[in-house]
């Protein structure tokens, strides 16, 4: 199967959880904050596929072995530049955001891979990823991507209201936090517009993106959703709460699963970090910004961002600030007990 030869020379990589992440323009700042996040709280080892501009290659390589070696040894990571393998290059980098289709060419460059989740940028792990990357484990036989919904109400969704082309379900999904099987996504035929038979991934991206170019508005989420429209089959949906946005807060609270288990994963789309408008978003990556790596979580992370909040309940986001704080807060407890266990010297885990 494909990857396999390689993980059998490099077992270190079966242990690993695979994140991909794709930073241009100025977002070297919040990936290294959302990748902060996830060597914070994470319990197994991480493999980052960092994909990015030529001149962000030297700061992402300086930056991340700056930090303290008890948390770079909990990681590795590759750095990748932007290519397209089919198409015209400048036409994917100009589709949405800068560079964003690269997303959509990860199954064909991660060749070694079998499974990995990626993320937008303006991401925040709240929890462990090993907590989504088990999702992967409750996929069936057919699907081999999954995604939340773009929105929980159909009236008040994007899609629902103004998409001009096929999307998936009721309301569409959102691409910010996807997790896929890439070996799966290399050895299937996609159903599709365009051919009565089935094509490959790759076949298959730059003629959607041909026969839909002037019908979309989000770029390469909008081809996502087509792809996902003509094959349902394939697609795993997971709840709100991992990939809390600001859409399920600003218009009300409309995301049941993070008001019973709490945020899993923040995705400050909309610019929220770096302006006033949703300053319970902004706290919560300041905080993650600010934190000293070897300081005591609960001091320097948990108090902090509980003070921050105080300043926030006058919002429609920060009036439910236990929505932000129960997985964060749940999290925090498991690495401390974690810590007490391995300073004991307890010689097996729970």
């Amino acid at each position: 199967r494909p990857g396999e030869q390689k993980h059998s020379k490099e077992p270190s990589s079966l242990q690993c959880m695979h994140l991909a992440v794709v930073a241009c323009g100025d977002r070297l700042e919040e990936t290294l904050i959302m990748l902060k996040s996830a060597v914070l709280f994470s319990n197994r080892r991480l493999c980052f596929h960092i994909f990015a501009e030529d001149s962000l290659k030297p700061e992402f390589e300086k930056k991340l072995k700056e930090w303290p070696s008890s948390y770079t040894k909990k990681f590795e990571f590759n750095i990748y530049p932007i290519t397209f393998s089919v198409g015209n290059a400048q036409e994917w980098k100009k589709l949405f955001k800068p560079c964003a289709a690269q997303r959509l060419f990860l199954p064909v460059i991660l060749k070694d891979v079998d499974s990995l989740l990626y993320v937008d940028t303006d991401v925040l792990f709240l929890r462990p990823i090993d907590d989504i990357w088990h999702i992967l484990k409750e996929f069936n036989s057919t699907q081999l991507a999954a995604m939340a919904p773009e929105h929980e109400i159909p009236k008040i969704g994007w899609y629902s209201r103004f998409a001009r082309h096929p999307y998936y379900g009721t309301t569409g999904v959102n691409s910010g936090v996807m997790l896929m099987n890439l070996t799966r996504i290399r050895n299937t035929q996609f159903k599709n517009s365009m051919m009565p038979s089935g094509l490959t991934w790759e076949e298959m991206l730059y003629p959607l993106y041909q026969k839909y170019k002037n019908y979309i508005t989000w770029g390469d989420q909008d081809l996502l959703n087509i792809i996902f429209y003509f094959n349902p089959e394939c697609l795993y949906v997971f709840p709100c709460q991992w990939n809390y946005r600001p859409d399920h807060c600003m218009y009300g609270s409309n995301c049941k699963g993070a008001e019973e288990e709490g945020v899993s994963i923040l995705h400050g789309n909309r610019g929220v970090y770096h302006d006033d408008k949703q300053p319970t978003f902004k706290a919560l990556y300041e905080v993650i910004r600010d934190f000293p790596f070897e300081d005591n979580l609960f001091q320097s992370l948990y108090y902090p961002l509980q003070s921050k909040f105080l300043d926030t309940v006058h919002t429609l986001c920060g009036r439910i600030p236990q929505v932000f704080l129960k997985q964060i807060e749940k999290t925090m407890k498991k690495v401390y007990e974690n810590r007490v266990i391995v300073y004991l010297g307890a010689n097996h885990r729970y």
